[in-house]
């Protein structure tokens, strides 16, 4: 793999790109807010021609954040889709149960957000022993420890409940700070012995559903903050990628990054301090 280019901003790649699938945690914002300069820059890179999908790892719905990203700041015309893993995952779900009965499903999310669930044929169960179905939206780290996770999740894993997990990102950002998130505790569930099926970067489907939206056009720009999740998110579906500095890599040298590079054998085309014009 060739080393990426270093680029000071999007006014070096906008020309060589129809389109950009832009993460939002990391990259955009973080826990408290805005990122400096990313409201303009998301406007003007829209202004330039480009297509834009803001494309998260959020296991909520693609409305509400959305509405939170328009509540910091950030213009709704400066993108033309916003698409979740817990959109993609909502819609998969309305597609395999439809037609069934009605299931208990164990929601795992944050602040009591039930919207992956919200409008589907599914009872909420509080309980791993009488779930026919796990759902992992979100985390609660910064609250709980993984002990809380694994007394809630070893009684459906011992019998064998599928789970979906809807947010890959083994690492979240709050407001003080790092705190792991529902990857790992999907990682969790796995560990104890069940199975578990990841919707979200890396995964295809949420590539799937972008390329379906943009018309598959040939010039796609992936842009990032998570080696694991965005650029081998990237690599894998075929399309060029941006590794921003900021986020979960923030304090991360270039021995770190190689070394991530390697792990996840994926290397992005270009590297920038923060996403910038």
């Amino acid at each position: 793999m060739t080393d990426p280019q270093h680029v000071r901003g999007l006014r070096e790649l906008a020309p060589g790109f129809d389109a950009f699938l832009i993460d939002q945690f990391g990259v955009l914002r973080d826990g408290r807010g805005a990122y400096p300069e990313a409201a303009a820059t998301l406007a003007r890179l829209k202004r330039s021609g480009a297509k834009i999908i803001i494309l998260s790892n959020s296991g909520k719905r693609s409305a509400g954040n959305g509405k939170r990203l328009a509540a910091l700041g950030f213009d709704r015309d400066s993108w033309d889709m916003f698409l979740t893993s817990g959109e993609v995952a909502w819609h998969i779900l309305a597609r395999e149960s439809a037609g069934r009965a009605s299931s208990r499903c164990l929601l795992i999310s944050r602040d009591g957000d039930t919207s992956p669930i919200d409008g589907l044929d599914i009872v909420r169960t509080e309980s791993g022993e009488d779930a026919d179905t796990i759902l992992i939206a979100a985390s609660e780290g910064d609250i709980h420890d993984l002990g809380h996770y694994e007394r809630l999740l070893a009684p459906a894993a011992r019998r064998g409940v599928p789970c979906l997990c809807t947010n890959p990102d083994k690492i979240m950002l709050t407001r003080d700070g790092t705190s792991f998130g529902a990857g790992r505790i999907a990682e969790l569930y796995g560990e104890l012995g069940g199975t578990v099926r990841w919707i979200g970067k890396p995964f295809p489907d949420i590539y799937d559903w972008a390329l379906e939206f943009l018309g598959h056009p040939q010039r796609i720009c992936c842009i990032g903050d998570s080696i694991e999740h965005d650029i081998a998110g990237a690599a894998r579906a075929g399309l060029s990628s941006m590794l921003v500095k900021t986020g979960i890599l923030a304090d991360a040298d270039e021995a770190e990054l190689d070394r991530l590079f390697r792990r996840h054998d994926a290397r992005p085309d270009y590297v920038a301090e923060r996403f910038c014009w």
